[in-house]
């Protein structure tokens, strides 16, 4: 990999990891317009360390939260909202690992990387984004979340190991159909990409120690980085942005993506 691949990758996937627009989407273009290699297990892994660190140096005050008041929880039986939260989280990460479980146990997970699922899930879950921003009421906040809505949001994640689908934007389409506000639905998506990001990283790492392939470390620590400072701004940025623009230039450009990729699907096959 040179190092103007290495920037565009990693920028793709720190971007686009957080926003409503399908990481895996983007990720497809560099191979179709530029005719590049896969980049490989390795690099996949230091771009989604990069992702993990900036969202969890963002919301380290949070996490501190959530972590003392889960403890708390359980050594001295003591309710909060910190705690609930904490639960919240760990019952919808439940979902997406026993459906990437299943999925890659199946062999599934590779079989649906194709531009035409890809193409055809930012259409569709785009246009869902568009309904819940039209019909969500907006009024809940996050001390709202209980773990019946939070497994909502889970299963709805769950879904995200679909290519195309983005994660961040299936969580908070169903958060929005569930009332929550912007903010809020963007922040529990947020938190909720910590546990699943890690475990998504954990299982690449051991593919790749599986694998036992050469290691170029400064390739992974450009990208890592890279991937984690775009991550950074972009979560800063995304927050701020939903409360006063709204979801719907997310939405047309779901669609617009979506066509482009139809577009070289049907270049290629015929």
């Amino acid at each position: 990999m040179d190092f103007l691949q290495i920037i565009i990758l990693a920028l793709i996937q720190g971007i686009t990891e957080f926003l409503p627009i399908s990481s895996s989407g983007h990720l497809v273009l560099p191979a179709q317009l530029l005719d590049w290699q896969d980049q490989g297990n390795a690099f996949d892994v230091a771009v989604h360390v990069g992702t993990l660190l900036a969202v969890c140096i963002y919301f380290w005050s949070d996490i501190k939260a959530l972590w003392l008041g889960w403890t708390a929880s359980l050594i001295k039986k003591q309710p909060s909202h910190e705690a609930t939260l904490s639960w919240c989280i760990i019952w919808a990460t439940l979902p997406a690992l026993l459906f990437g479980g299943v999925l890659s146990l199946l062999g599934w997970d590779e079989k649906l990387r194709s531009t035409l699922v890809i193409a055809t899930t930012t259409i569709v879950f785009g246009l869902l984004l568009w309904q819940s921003e039209l019909k969500g009421k907006k009024t809940r906040e996050l001390t709202e979340m209980t773990i019946y809505l939070a497994l909502l949001i889970g299963f709805a994640q769950a879904l995200a190991l679909i290519p195309g689908t983005s994660r961040s934007g299936i969580t908070i389409t169903i958060a929005l159909f569930l009332g929550f506000n912007r903010s809020a639905a963007a922040r529990f998506s947020f938190l909720l990409s910590i546990p699943v990001i890690l475990a998504a990283g954990t299982l690449k790492i051991l593919q790749l120690v599986a694998a036992a392939e050469p290691v170029a470390w400064d390739v992974l620590i450009y990208g890592a980085v890279i991937a984690g400072v775009s991550a950074f701004l972009c979560i800063h940025w995304f927050l701020g942005f939903i409360n006063r623009i709204g979801l719907l230039p997310f939405v047309i450009y779901r669609l617009l993506l979506g066509i482009v990729l139809f577009c070289l699907y049907f270049a290629v096959e015929f």
